[in-house]
């Protein structure tokens, strides 16, 4: 098939390296055009979250190639590469990091990624979501062909199917209730706190959800577009500010959260220390949810500031882990016996197409040997003459290719395209 990922996670690398090689919603078209402009790629598509970069792709057959095996780990690296050059980045700092799967394995990590399986949260369901937008964005920069484009549908259906038939999604916490979580080990009553959200996004409405049912009053959301910042305010009653006007209010707000898609922080450290001077050293609460950080990593060392980056959430997840452990296993039942309908169905449609092209090459000569035929019958020629000729024609056109191929193999030592041409024509019985 060909089909192989290559990523990098929060179970291989710290949020450091992961924001080094994310791609903002803004990037991510381009940079699959620019994939895609690989010789050895058919088909690509990125999944970028805070917690994953992966690339999904299917490996191109030379003209002279009529299998993937080989090509795959050409086309491995030439990902690879390509990956480290878009970041500027050393292949070398990469690859100590990255992990990769090759057809079964691929299809399989796939459905674990999107069904919340492989997620820090396990069975947290924003990232099916994700998932959705990466084909999305793969679909936009045309960059899926059919194969990629099946897969797609298949993984759908059986993400949907674990999340019907298991409770592999029931109870279990979000980044943003976890976010929530970490805010009330700090302050006794959330209610009484100014909540500053930056990001206008789904994971920042997730989180507003979580804090408006602490009883959250009047949030600042801070978001690039003041548009969108205004959507979110009017349905949570706050006020709406753009990023630039973050400083004159930041000295107000008890706790901050942020997920934006930004190339570059937000909040530096000089910003949130006049805003501790301003608040008397009174502290801050903030979490980081974004993948590149949104808060400068040197904020932390500042007195009465407590962040928490993505990275800083794994505690609480393995607290809450064995809640879904058993609904975990169920779930994983589903997708292995589903991986292989999925193998089964891609390699029967394969065998559709070559069985399509292989009588249409054939009834092409048929009919232009047909209509020279007929042409010498109408001109009176000999029918007996014209038959004979018109049988050997087809016979010599129908094994010509065939005939080559064999010969080439011999001299190959390749035995086994001989074997598979015994079994076609039966030439054993």
């Amino acid at each position: 098939m060909g089909l192989f990922v290559i990523g990098i996670n929060h179970t291989t690398a710290p949020v450091k390296l992961r924001e080094q090689v994310a791609f903002s919603a803004e990037t991510l078209v381009p940079a699959l055009s620019s994939l895609q402009r690989l010789d050895e790629l058919s088909s690509a598509m990125i999944l970028s979250t805070c917690n994953r970069t992966e690339i999904y792709a299917l490996a191109a057959l030379s003209e002279t190639q009529t299998s993937t095996e080989g090509s795959t780990n050409v086309a491995r690296d030439a990902v690879v590469t390509w990956l480290a050059e878009h970041h500027d980045s050393a292949v070398s700092d990469l690859t100590p990091s990255l992990y990769w799967h090759e057809d079964q394995d691929a299809v399989h990590h796939l459905i674990r990624v999107s069904a919340g399986l492989d997620s820090m949260v396990l069975g947290e369901a924003q990232i099916f979501g994700q998932v959705k937008d990466a084909f999305a964005a793969a679909q936009e920069a045309r960059t899926l062909d059919r194969e990629l484009l099946q897969i797609q549908q298949s993984v759908y259906r059986v993400v949907k199917k674990v999340r019907s038939d298991t409770g592999v999604g029931q109870s279990s916490l979000s980044v943003a209730s976890i976010a929530v979580s970490l805010a009330a080990r700090l302050f006794a009553d959330l209610s009484t706190c100014q909540v500053m959200l930056i990001g206008a996004g789904e994971t920042i409405e997730l989180v507003s959800q979580h804090l408006t049912a602490t009883g959250m009053k009047s949030p600042i959301i801070a978001n690039r577009t003041l548009a969108n910042a205004r959507r979110l305010a009017d349905e949570l009653g706050g006020n709406a500010i753009t990023l630039p006007e973050i400083p004159q209010f930041l000295s107000q707000c008890d706790i901050v959260v942020s997920s934006t898609g930004s190339e570059l922080p937000i909040l530096g450290k000089g910003t949130v220390e006049s805003a501790l001077r301003e608040r008397r050293r009174r502290p801050i609460f903030m979490v980081d949810l974004a993948v590149p950080r949104d808060i400068e990593a040197e904020v932390d060392s500042l007195r009465d500031i407590y962040l928490y980056s993505i990275d800083d959430l794994e505690q609480i997840v393995a607290e809450n882990l064995h809640l879904r452990e058993g609904a975990a296993e169920e779930a994983e039942g589903i997708i292995d016996a589903a991986v292989i309908d999925i193998l089964k169905s891609l390699q029967e449609r394969d065998a559709s197409e070559t069985v399509v092209r292989f009588r249409k090459h054939h009834n092409d000569i048929k009919t232009r040997e047909l209509e020279k035929a007929i042409a010498r019958l109408q001109k009176g020629d000999d029918p007996e003459a014209v038959l004979t000729t018109l049988a050997n024609q087809l016979m010599n056109k129908m094994i010509h290719s065939p005939s080559v191929a064999m010969k080439r193999a011999t001299s190959e030592g390749r035995r086994e395209l001989l074997q598979i041409i015994h079994q076609l024509y039966e030439l054993d019985d």
